[in-house]
């Protein structure tokens, strides 16, 4: 199985537990789809958007995790549109099961929000939007 370089995109104040279950997720034997994690690791320091639109360019695809208050996450509407000018496919997960969770500002009003299960993220990784 290749393996997919995929740069996550999550709101670091509140949602920093479902990166790390995203990320833990993909190294399961049994789990359909391998990842190599290009996130940005911390808080970036300095000119933080170039970092992160260099990590961004490096991908194959952006996943953006989510959550409750994901609207308020100026970092995580930052680097969606470094994606979308990058010309990275990207796509939403709804991080908290059974929540009502919220797009970034940045997304477009016809980018999905797909509910987060293996089968999803391994149709995702492969084009199926």
């Amino acid at each position: 199985m290749t393996k997919t370089k995929v740069f996550v995109s999550f709101d670091y104040d509140n949602d920093g537990d479902l990166k790390i279950l995203f990320c833990g997720q993909a190294a399961h034997s049994d789990t359909p789809f391998e990842i190599t994690d290009v996130s940005v690791k911390q808080h970036l320091l300095g000119d933080w958007k170039e970092k992160a639109r260099q990590k961004i360019r490096a991908s194959d695809q952006v996943a953006v995790i989510c959550g409750l208050k994901t609207d308020a996450a100026a970092g995580v509407s930052a680097e969606l549109v470094l994606a979308q000018e990058e010309g990275k496919p990207y796509f939403l997960l709804s991080g908290r099961n059974g929540k009502t969770c919220v797009k970034p500002k940045a997304a477009l009003s016809t980018d999905k929000m797909y509910n987060w299960t293996w089968e999803n993220v391994g149709k995702l990784l492969n084009g199926g939007r």
